[in-house]
């Protein structure tokens, strides 16, 4: 081996070291992007439903995350998913997003109140039954 052949030789695995060292940075570099993808993508997918909730979405929502924590995110991020694929482009109105939770066995709790027009307002059934009753007792 001449002294050329040395050179080039070193040339080569000082080459060789620098395109290994390239490639492990690059690999990390890969694994911090996907750490933090999946890191942003819980919160998008969550984004992705909120922003399609119609009328009274984001009250079933908010219930079932407080009633059922665990089975709403599960729920929520697939919800997302369809909705970030195309396969969902409607607006989940509160309705819908309460018989899907139910359609999976979730069962959400709502509350509920039924207004009854009394004397030309909407008053409360319980307040038209108590006021009901008071004129039924002075008699």
């Amino acid at each position: 081996m001449n002294e050329d052949d040395k050179e080039l030789e070193i040339l080569k695995a000082k080459r060789l070291a620098e395109m290994q060292k390239n490639l492990s940075f690059q690999e990390k570099q890969k694994e911090s992007e996907q750490k933090s993808d999946i890191a942003t993508e819980q919160i998008t997918l969550r984004d992705y439903v909120v922003k399609n909730l119609g009328y009274r979405g984001m009250e079933v929502l908010q219930n079932a995350e407080s009633q059922f924590p665990n089975e709403a995110k599960i729920i929520i991020e697939k919800i997302g998913e369809l909705i970030a694929s195309g396969d969902i482009n409607e607006i989940l109105d509160g309705g819908k997003l309460l018989v899907l939770f139910r359609s999976v066995g979730v069962n959400i709790r709502m509350q509920n109140k039924i207004n009854v027009e009394q004397d030309g307002k909407f008053v409360s059934i319980t307040d038209k039954f108590k006021h009901k009753s008071e004129v039924d007792d002075d008699k």
